[in-house]
């Protein structure tokens, strides 16, 4: 059996991303399986199996590249989009509305203006604590940060070594998904904002204001995607 078609079939049937490594490893623990399994070791079955054991995740991706191509080539409604941990079918974005019509009680819930302030601000430097937030934003952030925990967005990372021990926040996968991204470090201006130094709440309110051309501008990745894709 192609291993092209193998990777077809177990994307399609697996409901959330699946990684290369999780898919290479399917491949040969089943073609293992069925050799052992086999009574005719020369069946023809069983030779296909043996190919598939030396299974590689360079081959895996190169199925998953060669799948890509042939649905562009064919002109296919659907294509692979690689998420923060693994390859999923996706329905290209032309046919997102069409696709949103089977879910009309499912409405996109749009982030306030403060709140993808916040969570820029916990995106680019986190692990990041309430007061670090609202030394950058000026403002209390406790309904932005309970809105984006409820979202999925954010999540607790642990406690900073301060007096208090106050929450540290990070971003989540499902932020990643959201905003379809593969890892942090694809944010824009990523390593130029994480260098910058970030005001404390003691120097936040010792501080001047500073000069417009010296604010911090944390770049439009923060903005939600205007087109999705579903699912296949």
């Amino acid at each position: 059996m192609e291993l092209i078609k193998i990777v077809e079939a177990m994307l399609f049937s697996y409901q959330e991303p699946l990684s290369v490594e999780l898919m290479c490893r399917a491949v040969k623990e089943t073609a293992k399986d069925m050799i052992e399994a086999a009574e005719n070791e020369n069946a023809p079955e069983v030779l296909e199996a043996a190919d598939l054991v030396k299974v590689n995740e360079a081959q895996v991706s190169q199925a998953i590249q060669d799948l890509i191509a042939g649905y562009d080539k064919d002109g296919r409604s659907f294509t692979l989009v690689e998420r923060a941990t693994g390859w999923r079918l996706c329905a290209k974005g032309d046919f997102a509305e069409w696709c949103r019509a089977l879910y009309p009680g499912k409405k996109a819930q749009r982030l306030s203006q403060p709140a993808l302030e916040t969570l820029a601000i916990i995106a680019y430097r986190q692990p990041i604590t309430r007061s670090g937030m609202e030394a950058v934003r000026g403002v209390s952030v406790d309904a932005m940060v309970q809105q984006l925990l409820d979202r999925g967005l954010i999540r607790v990372e642990g406690r900073a070594e301060l007096p208090g021990r106050p929450l540290l926040y990070g971003t989540t996968e499902g932020f990643l998904e959201h905003f379809n991204i593969k890892e942090i470090d694809d944010l824009p201006n990523s390593q130029e904002l994480r260098r910058v130094k970030l005001p404390t709440a003691p120097e936040a309110e010792a501080a001047p204001a500073a000069e417009p051309e010296q604010q911090l501008n944390f770049p439009s990745v923060v903005e939600e995607p205007t087109e999705g894709q579903p699912p296949v």
